[in-house]
């Protein structure tokens, strides 16, 4: 094969052959280390709406929060993040038919109707045994109630929406 003169004439055999084996190594090093972190810690991921692992999150969290609002609910989801055995939830609660949670018979009556309520529910959860289990739960919150959840259980920061 026939070199273009330009690199005949500035870089000898030896050397430009460096230069690529360089160039090729760094260019797999790089989408190595890519990738690896992306995939390999696979966090945090949102599992699919149909999917048993979001499933069993969201009937964990479920019992606590109906005993709370003192009624059945099912959730409209605003983000469920999962990375190593953790799990962040924010939805807003609704009735199993989808309508609005009837706030009047729960405690937070008087805060819904002082419009000091958020109509958010927050958890978090930790997978132990191969059951998730509800560490945290806040309903209603007006401020960013789990800006302290990573230090204090020890959770991956990467599952909270927003981070101190």
């Amino acid at each position: 094969m026939r070199r273009p003169i330009w690199i005949t004439t500035l870089i000898p055999m030896r050397t430009s052959r460096a230069i690529v084996i360089a160039v090729g190594m760094l260019a797999s090093l790089q989408f190595a280390m890519f990738a690896g972190s992306a995939s390999a810690a696979g966090c945090p991921h949102t599992p699919a709406a149909s999917s048993a692992e979001r499933k069993a999150i969201l009937n964990a969290l479920r019992k606590p929060i109906a005993r709370e609002l003192g009624q059945a609910v099912r959730f409209r989801i605003e983000t469920v993040s999962v990375c190593r055995g953790w799990a962040f939830v924010e939805a807003t609660p609704q009735r199993p038919n989808g309508k609005p949670i009837d706030w009047s018979v729960s405690s937070y009556a008087d805060a819904v109707a002082n419009d000091a309520c958020g109509l958010l529910v927050h958890g978090l959860l930790a997978k132990n045994k191969g059951q998730w289990k509800v560490r945290q739960t806040v309903v209603c919150a007006t401020d960013v109630p789990y800006v302290t959840w990573a230090k204090e259980f020890g959770a991956p920061v990467q599952i909270f929406p927003y981070q101190e």
